[in-house]
């Protein structure tokens, strides 16, 4: 009898085809209820999962003892309990560089976007409320030649690093450790997080969830940052506190925010959604079809090889 594996969403046929040797149960495009997680999931070997889902102790055990592996559909894995899998012999594996460049991509056209208004200009068009060009319509800050500071230094950090040499800008970059070859490389700078946001005209964050960078932006942060400045989010909502930003965004105190990744997805602070200098962004950092297609593929990879007794190929 095959190996089950419960795929939790739908995803990309590419994925799919991979598993075809294996009894594979697919819930729906929407993420489950709890309880169709915990039913679905008895007697699954693999759990090919994506970052809605909580695979906590509790899922684990309503899997049974055959579970061999969760493969996360996502670099990053706050959302699977490290420690559960560890004490049940359950590798955990994820799906990272197949989604930088794209990632990256995304964080700069919200850069942009923000920084020359792009959201409330198509909103004044579809509303007809456009009548003339003007001299001072719609104005911002110019990107080219200016600093991007950018919190959190690894492969998708330093992708949008090499975005912002393009348009000639300043980088500095914050992180755990210095990463001297991507300094060479790209002519960036460390600076330490007070200083970075006290200097940058843009601040990106590419850092990953922990205990430690929850609500890293918060009150006090915020108020370091320049007036006339911009910051964007495609990490994890909960780096930020949208309560914190939205005050911000209202009071002037940053110019403008991108945002796509929400600290209770697909919930967003109802403040937020009042402000026209956020562009608000539905977690869309790695769709491109391409992206989507290699993360599948890479997330079945893992599950094949770990149910055919071989190693995976992106461990956590």
């Amino acid at each position: 009898m095959s190996r089950r594996v419960l795929v939790t969403r739908e995803i990309p046929e590419a994925g799919l085809r991979l598993l075809e040797d294996f009894d594979v149960t697919i819930l729906s495009e929407r993420p489950p209820e709890r309880g169709e997680l915990l039913e679905a999931v008895k007697g699954a070997s693999g759990i090919l999962a994506t970052l809605t889902e909580q695979v906590d102790a509790e899922l684990m055990q309503a899997a049974g003892e055959d579970l061999k592996i969760i493969a996360n559909m996502a670099v990053g894995y706050d959302n699977v309990d490290l420690e559960a899998a560890r004490e049940r012999g359950v590798v955990v594996t994820n799906t990272p560089e197949v989604l930088d460049e794209t990632t990256a991509d995304t964080a700069f056209m919200l850069l942009l976007a923000a920084a020359r208004r792009l959201g409330e200009g198509e909103r004044i068009v579809r509303s007809g409320g456009w009548e003339a060009w003007g001299p001072k319509m719609l104005t911002g800050p110019d990107v080219w030649g200016k600093t991007l500071g950018i919190v959190g230094f690894g492969r998708i950090g330093q992708a949008m690093a090499r975005r912002a040499r393009g348009f000639d800008m300043e980088i500095f970059y914050t992180a755990r450790s210095r990463k001297e070859d991507a300094e060479n490389e790209l002519g960036a700078r460390y600076a330490e997080l007070d200083e970075l946001l006290q200097t940058s005209d843009f601040v990106s964050l590419h850092t990953p969830l922990t205990e430690e960078t929850k609500h890293l932006i918060g009150v006090e942060e915020l108020k370091k940052m320049r007036p006339e400045s911009v910051l964007v989010n495609t990490s994890r909502g909960p780096i930020v506190d949208e309560g914190a930003l939205a005050d911000a965004l209202t009071e002037g105190r940053i110019f403008a925010a991108g945002l796509d990744v929400y600290e209770e997805e697909p919930e967003v602070h109802p403040s937020l959604l009042e402000l026209e200098n956020v562009v608000l962004a539905p977690h869309i950092g790695s769709a491109s079809i391409e992206t989507r297609d290699k993360m599948a593929t890479l997330a079945a990879e893992n599950i094949s090889a770990v149910l055919r007794g071989e190693k995976p190929k992106t461990p956590v």
